[in-house]
């Protein structure tokens, strides 16, 4: 029976190409976006999930208030590591030491790379269950041992053994390669990491705050006994820090540990005011709940389109039914033909899957493959096939199958509004859900296009920045910049702590007159040379600049409006400030530098003259000559006095470009599944109104022959469409504005939700709705009426 069931089905299939072409459209292309979307959320999930001890792996972060707010930081202090190891040997199995090396110069005889690594204590390889290639865990005990990650090997050494190799690390750390590990996953918060070193051969860092308990400039990793609670131990090592401190840094900052698992890294990593309030997991979910709703729609034109031809269907039904057959095996049928166009779909999904996985992939920045060699998989794939082709199907089977023999082979069964009323809810929920998409995506850009114009306080235009990985550039800075002055290539340059687009830098132990004794203040901070505020043109609100004119300038300092504001000084520019034991006068307040993410308020910020930075060489572009010639000379004069350090630079407009990508994949990818559920809704409609054409045709022809203007009748057939298309629109307002304005919350520097973004997506979807319902009216009402009357 189940055989004849598709055997029937696939017959019924063919009849009706156009019915079944928008059925399989639809549902294909519904299918794959719910699977494109399967994929990323499967990505996401599985983040970090390549360690054996997932569960178990931690970090030690700590929040301290300043400010009137908490503050939730990843950096900690050395002392911590060994407090933890000593007094908590029960709870940890390997507390580890860290600290990141974004920008490294490694080198290997002549081979030299750019690249990122991490100095971490010896636990770190068992911690992290690195899959090691050549050579052991264990190897990294040993004093001055390396282990690289296999591309970084491979980069440096070709295809030569690298055991036993000597490399040098940003010019002073020599290093012996005791290992080679597998890369770690893009899926990988640690995927960066492309060489692991000893904590303690980073020497320049580590000396002297081995026993301090200020210095937060490290990170401290941890993975808990089997048997350890995180939230017992957290509570356990919550206050560890407070006896360690003075007593009045104590109470003002009241800093506190937290352990945070790994399994929240990734997708909860944001923190307000000391709570952890999500991240990156609303994503998740909306892209959840869009994919979900991208395959309702296409099985609500399944479920249309299937009841819309009830009539056509209806003396099968009764003829069947008059022969004995029983109405759980009409309902069977029905089920069969459902899943068997959902299957016909799932294997035209898995193609568009195939095609659209690059694009999808660079969009969303993902290295998505479908792992055909899973065959869960593949199982998951066939049930999910099957329940879309019940789901799609259980409207029409029951419907369907209802019918009474009687009332069908008299001739006197008619639809009527009993089945067209369902069908006009479930093309309203189409609309809706179209309304809702569109509203969100114009919502999500015109945020990103607010943060971009938000004014950065500086000149983003021509400004390079490059990391000093040795000293050469900072002993030779004068000899470059007036090398390069000389030859018209540049118009300022100087060197920063960090660069112009970012700042995990700060500072306190601040204190000035009329300061609240309660007060705990914390600053960002800038160390930089005289010539760094015409270098990125600051935009001064009062005073002046530093100048190397003046000896004074190394007690003076420079403050944003931020921290002017916070300060209270009603003229700040002679005022003093004390830095613990030094005093610093206040020569000028600049407009706030947007030096983190856009969508905040600035932090309060000092900036200083260091002349011990060593950090980032910031260079003015000279405008009036060519980037290329400008930048070649730029290279020419640093490779004079760096020559083994490659020209790496970066521009900062592209630099602060980078801090919209998430807020702009989320932007590009809602455009392209709203695009598809406008598509997936045309289809809809495209069929629905051809078979209202169909069943309206002698009508038509009626009021044709009597005098009706096509204009008439393209008004008569549309008219039911716009109307379902203004009521989508009221209930897809109120829900877009109430979802959007909770989105939006999640930005302190936020646009707002114009009226004309609500009007401009309603408006749009009608259009498209006229637009599509025109071609089978216009068609219906220009055509001949003698043909749809001559059997009268």
């Amino acid at each position: 029976m189940i055989k004849n069931f598709f055997r029937t089905a696939w017959r019924n299939l063919i009849k009706s190409p156009s019915h079944s072409f928008i059925n399989i459209a639809g549902l294909s292309v519904g299918m794959a976006v719910a699977m494109l979307i399967g994929l990323w959320i499967w990505s996401e999930l599985s983040f970090d999930k390549n360690f054996d001890n997932y569960n178990r792996i931690v970090q030690v972060m700590q929040t301290e208030t300043h400010n009137g707010q908490i503050n939730t930081a990843k950096g900690n202090v050395i002392p911590l590591a060994m407090e933890l190891r000593e007094k908590y040997p029960n709870n940890f199995k390997y507390v580890v030491l860290s600290s990141w090396s974004m920008n490294s110069l490694v080198a290997a005889g002549e081979k030299k790379i750019s690249t990122q690594g991490n100095y971490m204590e010896p636990d770190a390889p068992d911690m992290l269950s690195l899959k090691m290639i050549a050579g052991s865990r264990n190897s990294f005990k040993s004093p001055s041992s390396v282990l690289l990650s296999r591309s970084t090997a491979k980069a440096l050494f070709g295809d030569n053994d690298p055991l036993g190799k000597l490399i040098k690390i940003d010019g002073e750390i020599n290093e012996k390669v005791a290992g080679v590990y597998e890369d770690f996953p893009q899926s990988s918060s640690f995927k960066e990491v492309s060489f692991i070193a000893p904590f303690f051969d980073l020497a320049s860092w580590v000396k002297g705050n081995e026993n301090n308990w200020y210095n937060n400039s490290f990170q401290v990793f941890a993975e808990l006994s089997e048997r350890a609670d995180i939230n017992k131990v957290s509570e356990k090592i919550r206050t560890i820090k407070i006896g360690k401190i003075d007593a009045q840094t104590a109470k003002l900052e009241n800093p506190q540990m937290v352990l945070f698992p790994m399994y929240r890294w990734h997708l909860y990593s944001e923190f307000k005011n000391g709570v952890n309030t999500g991240g990156a997991i609303q994503y998740v979910w909306m892209f959840a709940v869009i994919g979900a709703f991208v395959l309702l729609l296409a099985c609500i034109n399944f479920m249309n389109l299937s009841t819309a031809r009830s009539e056509k269907r209806a003396k099968e039904v009764g003829i069947r039914k008059a022969v004995g057959s029983l109405r759980s095996q009409l309902i069977g049928q029905f089920f069969s033909e459902s899943i068997l166009t959902a299957v016909v779909a799932f294997i035209v999904a898995l193609q568009l899957t195939i095609l659209a996985l690059p694009f999808f992939n660079s969009v969303s920045g993902k290295q998505i493959a479908p792992p055909w060699g899973n065959i869960n998989f593949w199982l998951i794939g066939i049930s999910f096939s099957i329940t879309t082709g019940l789901l799609a199907g259980l409207y029409p089977a029951l419907y369907l199958s209802s019918f009474q023999p009687v009332k069908v082979l008299k001739g006197s069964f008619k639809a009527g509004n009993a089945a067209a009323t369902p069908r006009k809810i479930l093309v309203v929920t189409q609309f809706t859900v179209s309304v809702v998409l569109i509203i969100s995506t114009i919502i999500v850009f015109k945020q990103v296009q607010f943060a971009k114009s938000r004014p950065t306080g500086y000149n983003k235009q021509g400004l390079i920045t490059m990391v000093m990985r040795t000293y050469n550039y900072h002993n030779n800075l004068l000899n470059i910049r007036n090398d390069l002055l000389k030859q018209d290539a540049i118009t300022e340059m100087s060197e920063s702590s960090t660069p112009i687009t970012e700042n995990d830098h700060f500072s306190n132990g601040f204190s000035w007159e009329g300061m609240d004794a309660k007060q705990s203040a914390k600053f960002n901070m800038v160390g930089v040379t005289p010539e760094y505020g015409k270098t990125v043109g600051f935009e001064f609100v009062e005073g002046r600049d530093f100048s190397r004119q003046f000896a004074t300038d190394s007690s003076a300092i420079i403050i944003n409006e931020a921290a002017a504001k916070y300060i209270g000084f009603k003229k700040p520019v002679g005022r003093t400030i004390k830095h613990y034991d030094k005093n610093y006068t206040i020569i000028g307040v600049i407009k706030d530098v947007v030096m983190e993410s856009p969508y905040e308020p600035v932090k309060p910020t000092i900036v200083n003259l260091d002349s011990t930075i060593g950090g980032i060489m910031n260079i003015r572009l000279n405008p009036g000559m060519q980037t290329a010639t400008a930048l070649a000379k730029v290279a020419a004069v640093c490779k004079k006095y760096s020559p083994e350090e490659p020209f790496d630079y970066s521009f900062a407009d592209e630099e602060y470009a980078h801090k919209f990508a998430d807020e702009e994949r989320v932007g590009k990818l809602s455009v392209v599944f709203a695009a598809l559920a406008i598509f997936i809704s045309c289809l809809g409609i495209f069929g629905m109104a051809s078979f209202m054409a169909e069943q309206r045709v002698k009508e038509i022809g009626v009021r044709k022959v009597l005098g009706a203007s096509v204009y008439d009748l393209w008004q008569l057939q549309s008219k039911e469409f716009v109307i379902m298309v203004i009521i989508s629109l009221l209930i897809a307002t109120p829900v877009a504005y109430y979802f959007m304005r909770n989105w939006l919350q999640n930005y302190q520097y936020r646009t707002n939700l114009s009226w004309w973004i609500f009007v401009a997506a309603g408006f749009g979807l009608l259009l498209i709705t006229i637009l599509t319902v025109s071609y089978q009216t216009i068609k219906a009402a220009i055509a001949n009426p003698v043909k749809s009357l001559r059997s009268e």
